[in-house]
């Protein structure tokens, strides 16, 4: 059986966690498997060299960010397969270049174009553990790349996909997929599995457990993800192709929110074609990002057009909006970074009606207002004051009675 295990940067966090994980992977290889471990930067190490950074210059070049940050992987990498050795285990580590890994240009938000495996295949066939770093690639020029956030989840299930591995195991500092955060409903139940559909809505929303990009490779390539504690042996959450019969699965899965949300409306933009082409297209150009998009009925041949982003695009996108008025016809705009996305997802939905409403009263019950919703097979997405984020995550996981369950 071949492995895939990834590390995050607090099961490596210090040269303890590195021995533990040592001990881990030397087990599996016991155990008669292929393994292949990726593994992230130890603790703070990325944020602790951002700020470096930030002692050097305030306008750094992508190139050389790239360069720098790509170092806390390999310091990880080096250290665990020294911490093999010691185990008596044949153990090498590779830089995401020497791994086969390549990417395009962009850097510090690369993404992976192909994996030539070659390398990692002649190692497992003498019989090495090969720790590769997360998070890191090469373009065609051979400069160094990184993936950007949820890098290492990426390059594992990409390095999965391309061995054929016969599982991914993603090791992080919770036992699974809750059915929301435990730290604010500790009834919140662990997920038995869970399929890449719903996983990868539950990760677009918030939940922090998986990176999208890693869940849609899984889904692309048939890898079946085992999200695990790294300070325990319990099993955790397999998320696959689900083959239950859709209409017995629970109408919801789980309860996620984001509170790195911005709302922006414009008021009386002209209801004519092309005008939601203009201020969309601005703001692609800009490099916002754009979540939820809610335009409201016509009247007197005007409308109005509200959309979310992150807070860290707010001002961006403000500047974007700002110019286009006159355009659009728009006589007034609002902003407000005091807001958060609530969110339920369940492939049940499809065959339940009434979720939508009993999400609605279970929220006008605790008195929370819904700013704007956005909806799809399966999830409903609300956008309210994010002072109430909380209340809405315990009324909404007791609605559903997800403190129990079958899933």
């Amino acid at each position: 059986m071949l492995l895939v295990q990834k590390y995050g940067g607090t099961s490596v966090g210090n040269p303890e966690r590195i021995r533990r994980v040592a001990k881990r992977v030397a087990a599996a290889q016991d155990a008669g498997h292929q393994v292949v471990v990726v593994v992230s930067a130890m603790g703070d190490t990325t944020d602790d060299l951002i700020n470096l950074v930030h002692e050097i210059t305030d306008n750094p070049s992508e190139r050389e960010m790239d360069v720098l940050l790509s170092t806390g992987e390999q310091v990880s990498m080096a250290l665990l397969a020294m911490a093999l050795k010691e185990l008596s285990k044949p153990a090498l580590s590779l830089t995401g270049a020497q791994a086969g890994i390549q990417t395009d240009n962009s850097h510090s938000k690369a993404k992976i174009l192909e994996i030539n495996p070659e390398r990692l295949q002649a190692e497992l066939a003498n019989g090495n553990i090969v720790v590769v770093a997360g998070f890191q690639g090469m373009d065609s020029l051979s400069d160094i790349t990184t993936l950007g956030r949820g890098g290492s989840d990426t390059t594992a299930v990409a390095l999965a996909a391309a061995l054929k591995a016969d599982v991914c195991e993603i090791y992080t500092d919770v036992d699974g997929v809750y059915t929301t955060d435990p730290r604010i409903v500790p009834e919140a139940r662990k997920l038995n599995k869970i399929s890449y559909d719903e996983m990868l809505e539950m990760a677009s929303l918030g939940a922090g457990v998986l990176h999208p990009r890693s869940v849609e490779l899984g889904l692309k390539y048939g890898i079946p993800i085992h999200v695990r504690s790294s300070f325990n042996d319990n099993p955790g959450t397999i998320v696959k192709e689900s083959k239950a019969n859709m209409e017995k699965s629970l109408a919801v899965t789980g309860v996620a929110y984001d509170s790195n949300v911005a709302k922006i409306g414009l008021y009386d933009v002209f209801d004519r074609p092309g005008i939601a082409y203009k201020l969309f297209k601005a703001l692609s150009e800009a490099k916002v990002n754009v979540d939820m998009i809610v335009q409201s009925a016509m009247r007197n041949e005007i409308n109005n057009i509200s959309f979310t982003c992150s807070r860290g695009d707010l001002k961006k996108a403000l500047e974007v909006v700002e110019q286009l008025m006159p355009e659009l016809g728009s006589d007034g705009v609002t902003a407000d970074d005091n807001v958060a996305k609530i969110s339920i997802v369940g492939a049940g939905m499809v065959s339940n009606p009434g979720v939508a409403a009993q999400m609605f009263s279970a929220l006008s019950e605790e008195g929370i207002n819904l700013q704007m919703i956005s909806t799809s097979e399966i999830k409903i997405s609300c956008i309210i004051q994010d002072s109430e984020t909380h209340k809405a995550v315990k009324a909404l996981h007791r609605a559903f009675n997800l403190a129990v369950g079958t899933k």
